[in-house]
């Protein structure tokens, strides 16, 4: 994965719930042309921290076993926009899991307000398909920084 849009766990509970944090620095690219003089995250990266914290939590629950894909968006809600220099807190709870995917809720916070919420669908991809699709064996998804952070959020969790 090429963009990680989370700076880490600060909860993770195995085939339930995981909630994570996203930063947001000026410094960062999105924002010089996102507004000019009015700074904001864009919605759909706003969404891809979501369904990255929500496709971890699904992947995690099938031991990384399974290649897990966001397959569809089927609500989305945004109450206002997330400005530069706001901590953005992403709460995720699997509502479904099954053979042909996982159902999230999730819903993205700063500090104690709600600014938007959805529910994401992620389908598990066969090997075979997932290498057509690709043109790699490798899951893109769940090696590195991602899946480190969650061993972090686990530990963190069990020191406490």
């Amino acid at each position: 994965m090429r963009w990680v849009w989370i700076d880490r766990f600060v909860s993770f509970e195995s085939g339930k719930s995981a909630t994570s944090v996203k930063n947001l620095s000026l410094a960062e690219d999105h924002f010089a042309e996102h507004f000019p003089g009015y700074p904001v995250m864009p919605a759909s990266l706003m969404l891809e921290g979501l369904a990255q914290t929500g496709g971890i939590l699904v992947g995690e629950a099938n031991n990384y076993s399974k290649n897990v894909v966001l397959a569809k968006i089927a609500n989305a809600v945004f109450r206002r926009d997330a400005l530069a220099g706001e901590t953005l807190t992403y709460t995720t709870t699997l509502k479904q899991l099954g053979d042909i995917g996982g159902l999230v809720a999730g819903t993205i916070h700063v500090r104690d307000e709600l600014i938007a919420e959805a529910e994401v669908f992620f389908a598990h991809v066969e090997p075979e398909q997932f290498q057509a699709l690709t043109g790699s064996k490798e899951n893109f998804v769940f090696t590195g920084n991602l899946k480190s952070m969650v061993g972090l959020a686990k530990a963190s969790a069990k020191s406490a």
